[in-house]
């Protein structure tokens, strides 16, 4: 399938081996006949293919379904040229009609330095290529998926057309993907439409729970269930803005269907539905039949943290030093909005649902396979063994 400016083309996937990548791939097979051409950090065809594989098994449970839809294409963002060949990087930009770039680190602990390279110089890198495409009148549409922390420290309302409001920045990650922000807005004028999202904490598929992710708020869910986080340095009233990940995913393909021109920025957060740390740990030790760890002062505990360090045994010192990046998220003032979202959302029945009705989903699939060291593949997580399991 060829891409052409006006039709809907082959999709650029980057991101593709990742948690919010693979619910668009899956998503793309499933519901449209497109072709995906995804980018895959790999020296070759055969070892980008085989890690396309992989993510088809952990999918669909088999990777020889929707044979030729994925094409595997060896590539690294943070390369001038994206790392391609140049007949790969001509097939890419006779193909794409819409570039949705996924692909980025995560961590909270990250040097800035490889934050950057990965965050900030792999998006110019995608830009560069978009604008070729653009050139040449085959792209429709490059989509840039960012995060609502690039709101940092912010104290009060977030809205989807803030970016610079003078905050700080908790980490590496947070900073570049503001970085990353502030290069597709400049680079907007040159395509002939950008949409940038803003997932806030993206968990588990809200219908089943399924994740291969265990990042951010499964971080201190689990030192809680193996008894290793005692208290919890958090402000009760704090908003924890959480979405799963088929609801991203779902908004994303939505929000990408139409023609519209231009910049447009969505929050894809829980917004007035968040649940609060104090909700949040309730629920927590409901489902895990757990009594509530105490909530103590922020301040309190870092006054207190080395000596509780140096108490602790081997396990429990290795759960602080784990939980620590995460706790910042506890005490958070913003408040994101979602207005735009919601009027292009909520009409077509996309609402975020709020985390009480799908969190013990979370929780009973964490527990099932162990903290992902017994990992499921997606179509098992269905299934009734382990949609129904109790912690």
């Amino acid at each position: 399938m060829s891409g052409t400016g006006d039709g809907p083309g082959d999709v650029l996937l980057t991101g593709a081996t990742g948690f919010l990548g693979m619910e668009l791939l899956a998503r793309y097979l499933e519901r449209t006949d497109r072709t995906v051409l995804a980018l895959v950090r790999a020296p070759d065809l055969d070892r980008a293919r085989a890690r396309i594989d992989t993510v088809l098994e952990l999918l669909f449970g088999r990777a020889d379904i929707h044979p030729s839809r994925v094409v595997a294409i060896p590539a690294d963002i943070e390369q001038d040229g994206l790392g391609l060949t140049d007949s790969l990087r001509e097939l890419v930009a006779a193909r794409t009609s819409e570039i949705v770039h996924c692909a980025a680190t995560v961590s909270f602990v990250s040097e800035l330095k490889d934050a950057r390279r990965i965050n900030v110089d792999g998006t110019s890198n995608l830009l560069r290529l978009a604008t070729e495409c653009a050139n040449r009148g085959t792209l429709r549409r490059f989509v840039h998926v960012s995060t609502a922390y690039v709101a940092g420290t912010h104290d009060g309302e977030f809205g989807e057309h803030d970016l610079d409001v003078g905050q700080r920045f908790r980490n590496p990650y947070e900073r570049t993907k503001y970085e990353a922000e502030q290069r597709v807005r400049e680079h907007a004028a040159e395509l002939p439409a950008v949409t940038i999202v803003r997932p806030s904490i993206i968990v588990g598929e809200s219908t089943t729970g399924w994740t291969p992710s265990f990042n951010v708020l499964y971080v201190p869910l689990r030192a809680f269930a193996l008894r290793r986080l005692r208290l919890l340095p958090a402000d009760p009233s704090a908003p924890v803005d959480v979405v799963p990940v088929d609801h991203v995913a779902d908004a994303i393909m939505h929000l990408t269907e139409t023609s519209d021109r231009g910049l447009s920025t969505y929050h894809l957060v829980a917004a007035e539905r968040a649940a609060t740390v104090e909700q949040l740990v309730e629920l927590s030790a409901r489902q895990l039949g757990l009594r509530p760890p105490p909530l103590v002062s922020p301040r309190l505990y870092r006054a207190a943290r080395p000596a509780l360090v140096a108490c602790a045994g081997g396990r429990r010192r290795a759960a602080l030093e784990r939980v620590a990046p995460f706790l910042p998220y506890y005490t958070m003032r913003v408040r994101y909005r979602r207005d735009r979202a919601g009027q292009r959302l909520d009409p077509a029945g996309l609402e975020p649902p709020p985390l009480r009705s799908y969190y013990h989903r979370l929780v009973q699939y964490a527990v099932a396979t162990n903290w992902n060291r017994r990992p499921q593949p997606r179509p098992r997580a269905a299934a009734p063994s382990v949609a129904s399991t109790r912690p």
